[in-house]
């Protein structure tokens, strides 16, 4: 999974995504989603680390199976919240 945290001040946006799934265009409908490079490509890590950034985020994005499971794993992401596009499962966290 690639992980790429954006901060600024005290909000802190995690972007992450499936290794396959990175550049990606998504459709389906009226929705397209671009899985972009430059938001999405990080580091490469395992769920253990998956885990502690998304309880440290504020936001988060999340595209791929294998994440949207570490999510739900360690109780960030409801299983009912996950929306498919084109197959392939997507959920966005908010933290206020």
């Amino acid at each position: 999974m690639y992980l790429k945290v954006h901060s600024s001040g005290s909000n802190v946006v995690v972007a992450i995504c499936d290794k396959e799934i990175l550049g990606k265009t998504l459709k389906e409908g009226n929705i397209t989603v671009t899985v972009n490079e430059g938001f999405f490509c990080g580091e490469i890590v395992d769920s253990e680390s998956v885990e502690k950034a998304l309880k440290n985020a504020t936001t988060a994005n999340l595209f791929g199976i294998k994440c949207i499971q570490c999510a739900i794993n360690c109780g960030v992401v409801n299983p009912q919240s996950v929306i498919y596009i084109n197959g392939v499962p997507h959920a966005q966290v908010f933290r206020v």
